[in-house]
């Protein structure tokens, strides 16, 4: 089973019918031991880093994805659900001179990307790695990003790179732990093939 996390930001439905195209049965929770049990688990997300790190702590989010990353249970981050597996972020703060702390299971700060037009909106490719699960099958396709912020230092076992006015990490594969800036579940065939390589992966 994969469980999509409803913390209030995500595209919930859009998330659930494409991993409903892998073959595998697909929750929609915010049920502590349903998300802690699930063989896969989806973090979706949508809006500002403070704001999604605020309805994922009110829900104890942030202490299921770090407890399924202790025990070594499959969690895939999706755009700003990817973000929040960091250290901290910078948009939206209300304090614009603080830092909002994140999940932190990679280190590192997400921060305004710099480009001339932002959010960066539409479809670009990436640079993946020939070692990873995600993209095999899916090496050269393009997908589908809408952000303004994003990681700029490589982290976990393979990163994979997309370039929008500077290089931003695109996507990490790290054991257990995998995450994709763009939405695999609004990028068309390609985002349906990476969303199969994880869940063949589980």
């Amino acid at each position: 089973m994969i469980a999509i996390l409803d913390y209030g930001s995500g595209n919930l439905r859009s998330a659930q019918r494409a991993c409903e195209s892998t073959g595998r049965t697909v929750v929609i929770t915010r049920d502590f031991e349903i998300a802690m049990q699930a063989d896969g688990l989806i973090v979706p997300g949508v809006g500002a880093y403070a704001s999604c790190m605020a309805g994922l702590v009110a829900i104890q989010g942030d202490e299921i994805i770090r407890k399924r990353r202790e025990l070594e249970r499959p969690t895939m981050g999706i755009c700003v659900g990817m973000q929040i597996l960091f250290s901290q972020g910078s948009e939206r703060s209300r304090d614009s001179a603080v830092l909002t702390p994140g999940v932190g299971l990679w280190p590192g700060e997400v921060s305004r990307l710099k480009a001339d037009i932002l959010p960066h909106m539409g479809w670009n490719s990436v640079e993946t790695n020939p070692a990873g699960v995600l993209f095999a099958g899916v090496e050269n396709e393009s997908f589908y990003f809408v952000h303004s912020y994003a990681a700029k230092e490589s982290v976990g076992q393979l990163t994979t790179w997309g370039t929008y006015g500077e290089k931003f990490v695109a996507a990490v594969e790290d054991g257990s732990l995998s995450a994709t800036q763009f939405h695999p579940e609004k990028s068309g065939k390609a985002g349906l093939k990476l969303l199969k390589n994880w869940a063949d992966s589980l």
